[in-house]
């Protein structure tokens, strides 16, 4: 199963974040780079490459909420905990700061 998201920087599409069987990957859109926006992330630097990580990227991570509203989450929508980027795609849609992510459906054209 593959899941993705859009990454959003300051409402500027960035990127996509996707999962599938090996692990986690971000890219960032060739248009964001060549506007030389910031990056999402130190650890994510403003480079035409495809980043993989085998756990989730700890920025996106931090993304997500903890706590009473992390168990407020997992309630109502029944997430399981250990599933990073099913947390992520659902409740990072308007999270605090500037990076937003928004699920891609199947049928989204990209």
């Amino acid at each position: 199963m593959n899941r993705k998201g859009k990454v959003f920087f300051k409402n500027n599409y960035a990127g996509i974040i996707s999962e599938d069987e090996s692990g986690y990957s971000f890219v960032y859109d060739e248009e964001y780079i060549a506007n030389n926006f910031p990056p999402i992330s130190l650890t994510l630097p403003l480079i035409d490459k495809n980043f993989f990580s085998k756990t989730m990227f700890p920025f996106f991570d931090g993304l997500i909420p903890e706590g009473w509203l992390l168990k407020i989450a997992q309630e109502n929508w029944k997430l399981n905990p250990k599933d990073r980027i099913g947390l992520l795609l659902s409740v990072c849609k308007d999270c605090i700061g500037a990076v937003s992510v928004v699920p891609i459906e199947e049928s989204d054209n990209e």
